[in-house]
């Protein structure tokens, strides 16, 4: 017994102050703040920021037990991990709207270049649709009659038997000798100039025929140029085999591309 009159001794319940809880609080805390403001890494600052909070409600429940004497940081981490949880919720809602925003655009972009693409591919086919029109325009019966862009109209003639004259050349005993005649006329206002080389005949087996030239004066080639509202004539003479298929093909090459027509051998 300590003598009367002297305070007692009253030995402390618990040992030295145990701040570790507090302090790990406030180093969570901060550490889930400091990641939570890089708004996409929410996903690693929600863990140190849960964290400071169970460590700041521990180390509070610390120093009302007397555990502990730092109050001030266990309230501070409890708080920074409340913030950084705040901050992890908040950059979590961010991200997925941004993921969802960019998928949107995403699938927008991808549309919208399908749609490009679809366009692209009709205008593509338009095209080629058109390409085949103008062709199929080149493929004449003979008698009709092509419009070039410049406005001359040239019509190949069914062509009519042909009686070479005494002197001919490209022409042998037995063969067929045919006549066509090829009509260029320039409705327009302007003289149009237009190269016109000689017609190419074959037969439809393909066997060519061959340009008779002969002493009768019946032969007359188109010329270059051709006057507004005129209309020019040239007269050519061929020799096809005497077994030549009844159908003959006539190509007329210019300087604006080829035309093609066909028909009968001689016009019936």
């Amino acid at each position: 017994m300590p003598p009367y009159g002297q305070p007692s001794t009253v030995p402390a319940p618990y040992g030295p102050p145990r701040n570790g809880m507090g302090v790990a609080a406030l180093v969570l805390g901060l550490v889930g703040v400091f990641l939570g403001m890089a708004v996409f890494l929410f996903w690693a600052s929600w863990l140190p920021a849960l964290l400071a909070v169970v460590f700041g409600f521990v180390g509070l429940g610390h120093v009302k037990q007397g555990r502990a004497n730092n109050r001030g940081l266990a309230m501070a981490g409890l708080i920074l991990g409340n913030v950084g949880l705040l901050m992890a919720l908040g950059g979590g809602a961010f991200t997925v709207v941004s993921v969802k925003a960019f998928a949107e655009h995403a699938d927008e972009s991808i549309l919208e270049i399908e749609a490009s693409e679809s366009a692209e591919a009709a205008e593509e086919a338009k095209a080629e649709e058109a390409e085949r029109a103008r062709e199929a325009a080149k493929h004449l019966a003979l008698g009709e009659t092509y419009t070039y862009e410049n406005g001359l109209k040239v019509t190949v003639a069914k062509p009519r038997p042909y009686t070479p004259g005494e002197i001919a050349f490209g022409h042998e005993k037995g063969e067929k000798a045919i006549q066509l005649v090829v009509t260029v006329d320039n409705p327009t206002s302007g003289t149009v100039t237009m190269d016109t080389h000689l017609p190419y005949v074959n037969d439809a087996e393909g066997v060519d025929a061959d340009l008779l030239i002969d002493s009768s004066n019946q032969q007359r080639v188109l010329k270059t140029t051709f006057p507004p509202g005129k209309k020019a004539v040239g007269k050519y003479a061929y020799s096809l085999p005497g077994d030549a298929a009844d159908k003959i093909e006539v190509s007329l090459i210019t300087d604006y591309g080829f035309v093609y027509w066909a028909g009968p051998t001689t016009a019936e």
